[in-house]
């Protein structure tokens, strides 16, 4: 049985790596729209409730407007807007959040797909909050940058345009209260917000996610190896989450934003200083991979009941 998918949104940066994903596959037929039609009210109506699963790629208000337009009861959706992402009645798409939650996804009608920042965050420090290590009332930051894709259209074309990139390095959320923090805050366990530090910086993609943890004050002092533990437990067996050995995390000197290339595969590594009781964790993935497109296709397949891996880029 063939899995009729309409992308709404499908020019945008997102969609059209949505769609290169879905290309060629024959257990998915996507429901298209002529130039025309794609802001016809009416046209855009019938497709999204002719669709088996509806990715919605637009802007939160736009997204909020669609889901109403769906007037029967067995489209699903995947709204990769921040419209969603702590809304009642909407499971969050991310499949390796904690036991069980990728079941509970595939029994969801509504779906809203992780922020890119969040996604590292929480494969981070929620593994951390379950063992137990992390206690949920610590003071946690997060820090990295993100290539300037992530900040759509208009942040592309500043970056590429005729009078070329305006910085190296852009520190943005100055005034903490970043639209990832609600998501960031609620997955994770933590009883209080992170303090989010994020930055883009001049490359089109790729993304690192850091989370500094003072371990020697922490609670019970869990050492690097515990850390490591935790995560590498979490996400044992992975084909997308891998968390690099101790070792070759000891090795490494640095990692850079493209880590991982324009893939859907999401990296962690744990770095610290054990005699300084200190670590440093980081997440690495591209931030339009496991962070948005790669992330939107993974949970198709299971609400599909496709294979999870299938059409993504690892």
């Amino acid at each position: 049985m063939t899995t009729q998918v309409f992308i709404d949104g499908g020019v945008g940066t997102t969609g059209i790596e949505i769609a290169d994903r879905l290309a060629g596959r024959s257990e998915l037929s996507l429901i298209r729209l002529d130039e025309k039609d794609r802001k016809d009210a009416r046209a855009r109506r019938d497709a999204l409730n002719a669709a088996d699963v509806v990715i919605l790629c637009l802007p939160d208000d736009a997204a909020r407007e669609a889901v109403a337009l769906i007037d029967n009861d067995r489209t699903c959706v995947i709204d990769a807007s921040t419209a969603h992402r702590v809304a009642d009645g909407w499971t969050y798409g991310f499949p390796e959040l904690e036991p069980g939650h990728r079941e509970k996804l595939a029994a969801s009608r509504f779906v809203a797909n992780p922020g890119c920042w969040p996604t590292g965050f929480l494969a981070l420090v929620r593994p951390l909050t379950l063992a137990g290590l992390l206690p949920v009332d610590w003071p946690v930051t997060v820090s990295g940058a993100s290539g300037y894709s992530g900040g759509g259209k208009a942040m592309i074309a500043e970056y590429e345009g005729t009078n070329g990139a305006p910085t190296a390095l852009r520190a943005y959320g100055l005034g903490l209260a970043h639209k990832h923090v609600p998501e960031m805050t609620r997955y994770s366990g933590l009883a209080h917000a992170p303090l989010f530090a994020p930055a883009v910086a001049n490359a089109y993609r790729g993304m690192l996610v850091e989370v500094p943890l003072q371990l020697r004050a922490m609670p019970g002092s869990p050492t690097l190896a515990d850390v490591h533990a935790a995560l590498a437990s979490a996400y044992a067996g992975s084909p997308i989450v891998s968390v690099a050995a101790l070792a070759d995390s000891d090795a490494m000197g640095k990692i850079d934003l493209e880590q991982v290339g324009a893939t859907d595969r999401l990296q962690l590594f744990v770095f610290g200083n054990a005699a300084a009781g200190q670590a440093r964790l980081v997440a690495a993935l591209d931030n339009l991979g496991k962070g948005a497109a790669g992330a939107a296709v993974q949970n198709l397949n299971i609400l599909a009941g496709l294979p999870e891996t299938a059409g993504l880029r690892l």
